[in-house]
């Protein structure tokens, strides 16, 4: 658990979590993940890793780190399972640290449970051992999307 953090909080909790639960943990500001409670195959947490409640409690480089996190990591959970759609889902109400669960919207979601009534789906899909199969595949392809973007970002600075 991280020093600023006042515990309990399952958030923060991921700093501990197995590496084989892990998208992404390599810089001091941002980590992805499967999240026990929200381990349904293709859904991934994306987390700040200090303690922060909000989107009011991000600097303005770390609010910018998340919007290429997120994008990155969007492409890469929709590339790898197919979704029609990927949403992109923060409420921090019952877990106040600042996180996004980017779920996708793959063909075989009922009507009835697609746009926020996706949540209904951790009831009866959750299943931790394939969720944690899909992170080294989402993984490959989180750091191909990366590395997209540093390549463009790059280019795109004058010299």
């Amino acid at each position: 658990m991280t020093a600023d953090c006042r515990p309990p909080c399952l958030i923060c909790e991921q700093e501990d979590a197995d590496d084989s639960m892990t998208v992404f943990c390599e810089d001091a500001g941002w980590a992805a993940g499967v999240v026990p409670g929200y381990d349904v195959p293709g859904w991934f947490v994306l987390r700040i890793r200090r303690h922060a409640e909000g989107l009011e409690g991000l600097t303005a480089g770390e609010l910018a780190a998340f919007g290429r996190r997120a994008r990155d990591l969007t492409a890469a959970v929709r590339t790898v399972t197919g979704a029609a759609a990927t949403y992109l889902l923060v409420f921090g109400e019952a877990n106040p640290h600042f996180h996004a669960l980017i779920t996708p919207r793959t063909a075989d979601v009922p009507v009835e449970m697609r746009t926020g009534d996706i949540l209904k789906l951790r009831l009866g899909h959750a299943d931790l051992d394939e969720a944690k199969a899909m992170v080294p595949v989402v993984r490959t392809a989180y750091e191909r999307f990366s590395a997209q973007t540093l390549r463009a970002t790059a280019t795109a600075l004058p010299e």
